[in-house]
């Protein structure tokens, strides 16, 4: 399993359009992706869960990402979503 942390630097965050770009990424890899923020994780990979997370430009999240294509994916979802914080 991979995990990082991230800052979001979408400008909109991840409202409805940026949400469902991210969830169809996150479906394209047979990994399973996680997603959480103040402990409280989702499947990424469904559009319900990621909307109901109401992320914003700037929020820190972690991505979990664990299956056969886990670095793929990882770094395309990290790249998608923002910078990694340290």
């Amino acid at each position: 399993m991979v995990e990082r942390s991230l800052r979001i630097e979408l400008a909109q965050g991840l409202a409805a359009r940026p949400a469902a770009e991210f969830v169809k990424l996150a479906s394209s890899y047979a990994s399973s992706v996680r997603l959480g923020k103040n402990g409280q994780f989702i499947d990424a990979k469904s559009i319900l869960g990621v909307m109901s997370m109401a992320l914003s430009h700037g929020d820190e999240v972690t991505l979990q990402v664990d299956g056969s294509d886990e670095q793929e994916a990882v770094a395309k979802l990290s790249a998608f979503l923002g910078e990694s914080v340290q």
